[in-house]
């Protein structure tokens, strides 16, 4: 099984080609359980005011590509903040 930075290199090299259960990994490693799932939705919450969310959506057993860049933007503003506090 690939670890969630493997998962993450590979979401920086290519957006398009992500499977939906490998970007659900992700999210639950930095922001927990999704608040809403079920659907072909998983809604994530994250930490900061605003619009403290993240959607990913099942297309077919992929993430859309749109919606890796946005978990990626998350990403690295979370690892950025953690970075600032130690």
């Amino acid at each position: 099984m690939a670890s969630i930075d493997d998962i993450l290199e590979k979401m920086r090299r290519n957006p398009k080609n992500i499977r939906f259960n490998e970007i659900c990994r992700v999210c639950d490693h930095f922001f927990g359980k999704p608040r809403k799932s079920g659907t072909s939705h998983s809604v994530y919450k994250t930490p900061w005011p605003g619009d403290p969310r993240v959607n990913v959506q099942n297309s077919q057993g992929k993430a859309k590509p749109y919606q890796v860049r946005q978990v990626l933007l998350a990403v690295d503003k979370i690892e950025e903040e953690d970075g600032k506090r130690s």
